[in-house]
């Protein structure tokens, strides 16, 4: 379930790098390495920062909680549903600069806060979980930057739609 959960998190941070690939001239592997840097110390730290938030109302919460984290997946999941079938353009800036880097950084680990506060939720292990998002989301940025010129924009969407899928799917799976 981790693995799902990392992969379906860092789909957004791996489309905005094939598009960065693409599109920033000045893209060299230095870039790369940077952006992918970013986009899995983000994601590590917001799954954990949700992390530490849902366990801290876990007690409020008690039984719903399970049904908070459905709450929670299935609207970043339809969320990024709903963003893939409705918008054409790139998602990267022309120029990639550290504070680009760093707002699209954020941009794209809101949902593995989300996340987070559904693995707090229900107790799973916060440590490990954030480590798998965090690495998955550095190797597919990278993947994703480095291969960008070969694969194209056109799968962006069908990710993004994949990624949504599963999140969706994650969340159901939590009221099991």
């Amino acid at each position: 379930m981790i693995a799902l959960l990392a992969l379906s998190l860092a789909i957004d941070a791996f489309a905005v790098s094939v598009s960065c690939g693409m599109s920033v001239p000045d893209f060299r592997k230095t870039r790369v390495l940077w952006l992918a840097v970013y986009f899995g110390v983000f994601q590590m730290g917001m799954t954990l920062l949700g992390a530490f938030l849902g366990s801290q109302f876990s007690d409020l919460v008690g039984e719903m909680g399970r049904w908070i984290a459905f709450v929670l997946l299935a609207a970043v999941g339809g969320e990024m549903l709903w963003s893939a079938l409705r918008k054409k353009e790139t998602a990267c800036p022309v120029y990639l600069t550290h504070p680009r880097m760093l707002a699209l950084a954020v941009a794209t680990s809101i949902d593995a806060a989300a996340a987070g506060v559904s693995l707090g939720l229900q107790h799973a292990g916060i440590l490990l979980a954030s480590a798998v998002i965090g690495l998955t989301a550095f190797a597919l940025s990278v993947v994703g930057g480095l291969f960008g010129e070969r694969v194209g924009t056109r799968f962006h969407k069908y990710a993004e739609i994949f990624g949504g899928l599963v999140l969706v799917g994650l969340g159901v799976w939590s009221l099991f």
